[in-house]
């Protein structure tokens, strides 16, 4: 982890120097801007993995040079295998943006489709509490 924070923050210090010459060559300003915002973001990565690090404490096992490949594995997350509601949340956002070029409405009426569709994608999974009676 190490050797990704200084990375970045060295790709941070590489484009902060870059935008400078850039600019004192006469660049265009939407050239200036671009790397300056590259320099940003490679600055707010730098800082997450090196705080992270920090955090963490210890060495990765990405980090060992005898570690192996199993080493690091382990449970990533619970994905549902048939779980109809990302398809509610594409058509709605797809309805939102299309909204955009037809009318303000269509918008109006893809943001309540969404967060209706973004709150069951949500919340899909959560049982309903059965008071005793």
């Amino acid at each position: 982890m190490k050797a990704s924070w200084k990375l970045f923050v060295g790709l941070s210090i590489f484009y902060a120097i870059l935008a400078v010459i850039y600019w004192q060559v006469g660049g265009e300003a939407v050239g200036i801007t671009a790397i300056t915002l590259s320099a940003g973001l490679a600055g707010l990565v730098g800082f997450y993995m090196w705080f992270t690090a920090k955090r963490i404490g210890g060495v990765l096992p990405e980090d060992n040079d005898l570690g192996e490949i199993a080493d690091s594995a382990g449970e990533l997350g619970f994905y549902s295998p048939h779980s109809w509601w990302p398809l509610p949340v594409a058509l709605s956002a797809c309805a939102m943006g299309l909204g955009l070029l037809v009318g303000w409405w269509l918008t109006l009426i893809g943001i309540g489709s969404l967060l209706i569709s973004v709150v069951g994608f949500v919340l899909e999974y959560e049982k309903p509490s059965t008071a005793a009676h």
